[in-house]
């Protein structure tokens, strides 16, 4: 078969099959918060335009997909349309680390209603939001974490790198961090007692530069951030103003 005629195929295989990809569930927080005091964390699906089933699990977030000491109840539910559903989750009670706040994955999977159509491709949509383990107890106070990062820039030879250590037992989510106007990163998570760097494509000046970061908090809202740098200096960025994530 000629490419022109492979090419020709491809376009009528497309024409015949639609294909549906659009996710009829969303959840009602972009993270869930779990209270080792408590026995359990919910969060509630909410189902748009067709009846589905919902899978849902939770996992370590690891190469292997290993499942993590959590289960989810009920792990499979049939939701209709206009409808939604409540997900408890529990924690077994052990296999989660107690001196410092962890992180797993839940994950929501949609299995659509099968279509009626013929030549009609349907995809499972999953979706997948963060779990924070905190156990009960903790010392120190997650809001305040961002607060209590330890900022420096460095030279490595001609190059220089934003550095970043995480010394407090809760894990903080940042967006958009910027050395002035150049961005260093767009969104990164850094874990308790963690270190990150970041190259810069230009080199500061030699005096105080800005650095500016957004948190994302327990509540989905971003906090931004803002503290002076100097090579070689640690520093902590202060907070400057709050509003509602997007």
């Amino acid at each position: 078969m000629q490419p022109r005629i492979i090419t020709a195929s491809l376009v009528l295989l497309g024409m015949l099959m639609a294909t549906q990809a659009t996710a009829s569930i969303s959840l009602n927080a972009t993270r869930i918060v779990f209270d080792g005091s408590h026995k359990e964390a919910n969060i509630t699906v909410r189902n748009g335009n067709q009846d589905v089933l919902i899978q849902s699990w939770v996992d370590m977030n690891d190469a292997s997909g290993s499942r993590a000491p959590f289960a989810v109840t009920p792990p499979l539910a049939r939701v209709f349309a206009k409808e939604q559903q409540l997900l408890r989750i529990l924690y077994q009670g052990a296999g989660m680390p107690t001196d410092r706040e962890s992180v797993v994955w839940l994950n929501v999977q949609e299995i659509p209603k099968a279509s009626e159509a013929e030549n009609t491709l349907q995809l499972a949509i999953r979706q997948r939001i963060k779990i924070f383990y905190r156990p009960a107890g903790l010392p120190g106070n997650a809001l305040q974490a961002p607060a209590q990062l330890e900022w420096r820039l460095a030279k490595q030879g001609t190059q220089t790198l934003l550095q970043v250590k995480n010394p407090t037992l809760y894990h903080v989510s940042m967006a958009d961090i910027k050395v002035q106007a150049q961005l260093a990163s767009d969104s990164t998570m850094i874990a308790p007692g963690e270190a990150k760097q970041f190259p810069l494509n230009a080199t500061p000046a030699s005096g105080p530069v800005q650095l500016s970061f957004s948190s994302i908090n327990d509540y989905g809202a971003q906090n931004h951030y803002t503290a002076p740098l100097s090579i070689g200096a640690a520093a902590a960025a202060y907070a400057t103003e709050s509003r509602l994530k997007p």
